[in-house]
């Protein structure tokens, strides 16, 4: 049964904005808020810049303080809490894959998505490309702000049964090299450096 309307009395004055858009006005009104002279400020407002500075001051990269972003930090604290717990039997396998297991992998992955050859990807290790792929399957969830091997562990822990191999590189390469460049995505590595080219 719908509701019964109310009578029409008096009925208390509504604070909302009404529309206006016919007469000579053609504006939002809005009680109690109303600006004098907008017209005149938005026009006769002052527009004069800063005169820019004729010193410009060098940073040497001495002289600069190297400090991981927040991104980085974060990727850093997951990749240590990942590796505080003892090894996993999933990365005891991953330890054992040989170098051209790796390859194997990667010449079956790419010539089954592959029509072309990648042109852009000429100059990347075998390692880089396989992770690079990783980082783009959407079908283990997203990959920006999170640490590729936290990333890949929340897949397996999902049943999403992400590839071995792609465990056996970051854990090699995380032996090797720098622990943040190699847990942070492609996608992250885009973002932040657009952003430095913001600032």
């Amino acid at each position: 049964m719908p509701p019964k309307r109310r009578s029409a009395g008096a009925q208390p004055k509504s604070q909302q904005a009404t529309l206006a858009f016919h007469g000579a006005s053609n504006r939002v009104t809005k009680p109690g808020t109303r600006a004098i002279n907008a017209k005149k400020n938005l026009l006769g407002g002052s527009t004069k810049k800063e005169p820019a500075p004729d010193v410009v001051d060098v940073v040497t990269a001495e002289d600069e303080v190297l400090e991981h972003t927040t991104g980085e930090a974060a990727i850093i604290q997951q990749t240590v809490r990942e590796q505080e717990h003892q090894d996993t039997p999933e990365e005891v396998e991953a330890r054992e894959i040989t170098p051209k297991q790796i390859q194997t992998y990667w010449k079956e992955e790419e010539s089954s998505h592959s029509i072309a050859p990648r042109v852009h990807q000429e100059d990347l290790s075998v390692e880089e490309k396989i992770l690079r792929r990783f980082d783009l399957s959407g079908q283990y969830g997203p990959c920006t702000g999170i640490a590729r091997l936290k990333r890949w562990k929340r897949a397996h822990r999902l049943g999403l049964e992400p590839p071995t191999e792609v465990l056996a590189v970051l854990l090699k390469e995380q032996d090797e090299k720098d622990k943040v460049a190699v847990q942070k995505s492609c996608v992250d590595e885009l973002l932040s450096s657009y952003a430095e080219i913001d600032v």
